[in-house]
């Protein structure tokens, strides 16, 4: 697997992770043990870059995480998050308290039954709490040593500036893909300036980018993109036409759509690694072989026609979602 190097430190890290989220929540009923499979293989194929947070199965993400990194600690970069607080009413809560930033991540910890956190990200902005002191609270789990290194994910170009004056940002995760390329706009341009490394989420758009979704019945009853505008009625016919067109250029050069965006994706910047998500060992490999696909100037210059930016159906969340991003 080849590796970039995280922010301005000495460690390197897989350009091609794995996105822990779905196999807890959000796409369906969880499968712990073949997902704890799916893990261990990836470690295997050189997938080490694991992401997690502490409200993925509200905690239940973590805990498979820690369950199969027993044995294997020294094989993964382990990534986690704080500050979304999910209610019993199923309404939510962002936290950026420099108490909560302390307990959060001892939960985290504890869940994860590992010494220390390789990367750990303030997952959305509280805007009710100045992000120095937020930074600063993250700052002295460093010092603890319970945190190696800081990021942060859905920051405002503004807000990450600030943060990063109380402590260097090693990594910025933000959504990134074909269809949701807002960080054209300001953020891919701040890491390059400041070195800090972009960690692309969703870089398969959920899931539509592969061609495996063909219809709204595709997705489980409880999967929430059935909630998600891009992958309404409305809109989901209009977002298809723009994967064929994908799917034709990949054929072309005899990959997988997947394959193809995921290199897009890495094509963008030196400092982008990608964490795409999966439940299926197939899916793994499938992702981490995007890892040495080399994308031509023309190649290039065909899927920017093909799906041009600002052409997507819909917006990457609803509004509920959009009002904690870029915070």
């Amino acid at each position: 697997m080849k590796t970039r190097k995280l922010g301005n430190s000495a460690e390197n890290v897989a350009v091609v992770g794995l996105g822990c989220m779905g196999m807890s929540d959000f796409y369906g009923p969880a499968e712990d043990d073949k997902s704890l499979g799916v893990i261990h293989h990836a470690l295997e194929r050189g997938v080490t870059l694991l992401d997690t947070a502490d409200m993925y199965g509200t905690g239940k993400n973590e805990e498979l995480v820690g369950k199969a990194l027993r044995g294997h600690r020294d094989r993964a970069f382990l990534a986690t998050k704080f500050a979304i607080q999910r209610n019993a009413d199923g309404s939510r809560a962002i936290n950026g308290k420099p108490e909560y930033v302390q307990q959060a991540c001892e939960a985290s910890l504890k869940r994860l039954g590992v010494e220390h956190i390789d990367l750990y990200y303030q997952h959305r902005v509280d805007r009710s709490v100045p992000i120095e002191d937020t930074i600063g609270a993250m700052k002295r789990l460093v010092e603890q040593g319970k945190v190696r290194y800081l990021g942060m994910s859905e920051a405002s170009v503004e807000t990450i500036r600030r943060a990063y004056e109380v402590h260097p940002i090693a990594a910025l995760q933000n959504e990134y893909s074909l269809w949701s390329r807002d960080p054209e706009q300001g953020h891919l341009k701040l890491c390059e300036e400041l070195g800090i490394t972009f960690v692309a989420y969703s870089p398969l758009g959920r899931g539509f980018l592969t061609g495996a979704i063909k219809s709204r019945a595709d997705l489980s009853q409880g999967d929430y993109r059935l909630q998600s505008p891009r992958f309404s009625e409305q809109n989901f016919g209009k977002n298809l036409e723009l994967v064929a067109k994908i799917e034709q250029i990949a054929e072309g050069r005899g990959v997988t759509a997947a394959q193809l965006a995921l290199a897009w994706v890495l094509s963008r910047s030196e400092r982008i690694v990608t964490i795409p998500g999966t439940r299926s060992n197939a899916r793994v490999d499938e992702n981490a072989a995007a890892a040495e696909l080399t994308l031509t100037a023309k190649e290039l210059q065909q899927i920017e026609a093909a799906f041009p930016a600002g052409q997507v159906a819909g917006a990457r969340y609803d509004a509920a979602g959009l009002a904690i991003s870029n915070g």
